[in-house]
């Protein structure tokens, strides 16, 4: 057999892979002695080939469920967290009977689109700073939107030590404007607006990639098309795996 990593796959993806847990709770059974290979005991870093037997808590991996991709309307007050101490978090909101991970995150003050799946590789890939995949929102303020306010957000403000990218900003009427990220600062679209003196009142994500919220509703989900899925894919076909993932807060 070909003991190569290149026909192999990490431990912890390995693991995750199946939908019980994500790869950083795979390395914290590893590293409590709860999983083997091939009878043997193993250590964060390890390699799984064909044939290899992999044991947590010396019974065997169940087999991969179904890979699910849902687009979610998050509503006000929904929290996207998997820590289901959190009275108001998204997975119990949702309900789905497989164990889903946001991807990104809206803040609890923030609604529109996010997505969910339980593929913990296209979690991270799509998360990845480095990847530039746009995302597009509509925003509201308290003050009238100018033609400087828009020419300055356009051109990056300066938010936590760094100068936001250029991206676009179109305004949509008075107090509303339309901003395409490609970014994942925290809170990125209140600081770059606080900056200038704005106050948001309402905060909506439209899109992320090429899939648009279209016409669902608050608090309602679908799942992706495979059209959809297959563009999304596409899109991520060339992320570097050295990059951070971003954490993705409106």
């Amino acid at each position: 057999m070909d003991k190569s990593n290149e026909n192999s796959i990490s431990l912890n993806k390995y693991i995750s892979q199946t939908g019980i847990c994500s790869r950083r709770e795979a390395d914290a059974m590893i590293e409590h002695g709860r999983v083997t290979i091939n009878g043997e005991p193993t250590k964060k870093g390890n390699r799984v080939f064909e044939g290899d037997v992999v044991l947590i808590d010396g019974k065997p991996l169940l087999e991969k469920p179904e890979t699910i991709y849902i687009a979610f309307n998050k509503p006000l007050g929904v929290v996207c967290t998997t820590d289901l101490k959190e009275p108001d978090n998204i997975i119990d909101f949702i309900d789905h009977p497989e164990r889903l991970f946001p991807v990104g995150r809206l803040d609890k003050f923030s609604q529109g689109l996010i997505f969910l799946t339980n593929d913990g590789d296209i979690v991270n890939k799509i998360l990845r700073a480095g990847n530039n995949h746009e995302k597009e929102y509509v925003v509201s303020t308290r003050q009238p939107i100018t033609d400087s306010f828009v020419k300055q957000m356009a051109a990056g403000v300066p938010v936590l030590d760094t100068i936001t990218k250029k991206c676009q900003v179109t305004k949509m009427s008075e107090h509303t404007f339309k901003i395409t990220l490609t970014q994942g600062i925290n809170r990125q679209i209140r600081r770059m607006c606080e900056y200038l003196d704005y106050s948001v009142t309402h905060l909506m994500r439209t899109r992320i990639m090429s899939v648009n919220l279209g016409t669902l509703k608050s608090g309602h989900w679908r799942e992706l098309t495979e059209e959809e899925i297959q563009n999304i894919n596409k899109a991520i076909a060339n992320s570097s795996k050295t990059e951070e993932a971003s954490r993705d807060i409106q």
